[in-house]
């Protein structure tokens, strides 16, 4: 039986959602709040510029099999490209390559430090790599087993900082083993884009989408989410009843809705929802980001290095300073290196009130520590960008925090990178969550 569908947010995850939903014979309704298809994936392009950039720097691991996936059902394989670029780490005042535990890693600690620190980094980092039983990790906590098994002087140059960055000093003690064990697990050196950017596979996405019948409508918020007076709002619904999704155009009505955004913002709009499930949603925490995007005459490290990791103890004010142009050729970018300059903060963080130009001022020192010919007449242009729901906090035993996809509310499912654990935010997991969704809706379809 067809079914009138909603879906809140234009991201990758929600299209793929769409994309599912559509081929199942359903009708679909794309709600997106911006004027911009791709949600955290969108990116941005100046006149002479043959890619676009992301807003939020992206790129997919040669893992990413959901991702990778989907994109190969559509038909365009064949526009993933897969450089090998170099991560590097800062030690004793220098950047060294360090992202690889099978060839640069022990090369730089085997310099650097007593031959057990080496040995235990390959095994500790081997079972992080290959076993699958993160379940038991999740009782500890990242920073008490990187300590204990890594030993104090990898923990300090590599974990610390990790943690430090990503959750700042209030949070990187609590986050579990479980999310670093995830990162180590999955993810590859060799990683991946898009042949025109991430924005180039969203648009075409959504062109696909709308030639199957998707409607997509932008700068359209949904700002109130209830069942019809006659539905009770329990999880088994009668005949005739429905979801009323209040929207720019006005009301409209909806057999199912699946909602892609940050779980505060689907708290806020979902009042229906009873007051166990809306607590869980609002106990979940997270970091924002700010970035900051450059476009430079010159390129800024001359040993082609891609991805700075900066630790805060070194004070560097920001956590990775990213050259896409060391990824990306910058032919594609009009002959503009492209830097990005970016941080997870908590959201009361003075970052997210400074000006454009404030943060420029407090960013341009690093540059000069990356490459001390650097001058600040080699930016061209900025760009900044900020989000308040960018990276998930994951506790101790944090599984046991996760809300069901299909909500309590009859008809309203959630899909949010809240929700993708123990795996980390990104587009991969995106699609796995919005596909997974899907098949949730289409069983609650038929019933």
């Amino acid at each position: 039986m067809t079914k009138n569908i909603a879906i809140l947010g234009a991201g990758i995850g929600g299209m793929a959602a769409a994309y599912d939903l559509t081929r199942a014979g359903h009708k679909v309704t794309i709600f997106e709040a911006t004027d911009t298809i791709g949600g955290l994936a969108s990116g941005f392009k100046e006149p002479h510029w043959d890619w676009s950039v992301e807003k939020f720097y992206h790129h997919w691991f040669a893992t990413d099999k959901h991702m990778l996936g989907l994109i190969d059902e559509l038909g365009w394989a064949d526009k993933v490209v897969f450089p090998r670029p170099y991560t590097v780490v800062y030690w004793d005042g220098k950047f060294y390559p360090f992202d690889s535990i099978f060839t640069n890693i022990p090369l730089f600690l085997l310099r650097h430090f007593p031959l057990p620190d080496v040995v235990r980094y390959g095994l500790s980092g081997a079972y992080l790599r290959f076993s699958p039983w993160w379940k038991p990790l999740e009782k500890t906590t990242a920073d008490a087993w990187t300590r204990r098994w890594f030993g104090k002087r990898v923990y300090d140059i590599q974990w610390k900082p990790l943690l430090l960055s990503k959750f700042g000093e209030r949070n990187a003690p609590l986050i579990n083993m479980a999310w670093l064990w995830a990162r180590l697990h999955s993810r590859t050196t060799r990683l991946g884009t898009f042949t025109g950017g991430f924005q180039a596979f969203a648009d075409q996405f959504a062109a696909r989408l709308r030639a199957m019948g998707v409607t997509i409508a932008l700068t359209s918020p949904v700002t109130r989410i209830t069942v019809s007076p006659w539905g009770s709002g329990v999880r088994t619904r009668g005949p005739g009843e429905s979801l009323l999704l209040d929207t720019p155009t006005g009301q409209e009505t909806f057999d199912q809705c699946l909602s892609t955004t940050s779980p505060a913002l689907l708290a806020r709009i979902a009042p229906d929802l009873p007051p166990p499930y809306l607590r869980g949603l609002l106990d979940l925490k997270s970091m924002g980001a700010v970035v900051m995007v450059l476009a430079l005459k010159h390129q800024l490290s001359d040993q082609g290095y891609y991805w700075f990791n900066l630790p805060k103890s070194a004070d560097f004010p920001f956590l990775a300073l990213v050259e896409h142009t060391n990824f990306l050729k910058p032919e594609y970018f009009g002959g503009d290196h492209i830097l990005y300059a970016g941080d997870y903060l908590e959201t009361d963080h003075e970052y997210f009130t400074l000006s454009q130009d404030e943060l420029l001022q407090r960013f341009l020192p690093t540059f000069s520590r990356v490459n001390p010919q650097f001058n600040p007449d080699w930016v061209r242009k900025t760009w900044l960008f900020r989000t308040n729901y960018a990276q998930p906090i994951p506790l101790v035993n944090h599984s046991r925090n996760i809300p069901a996809i299909q909500t309590p509310l009859s008809g309203l499912y959630f899909a949010s990178m809240s929700q993708v654990y123990p795996w980390d935010r990104g587009t991969n997991f995106a699609v796995e969550i919005g596909r997974r969704a899907a098949r949730l809706m289409q069983e609650g379809a038929i019933l």
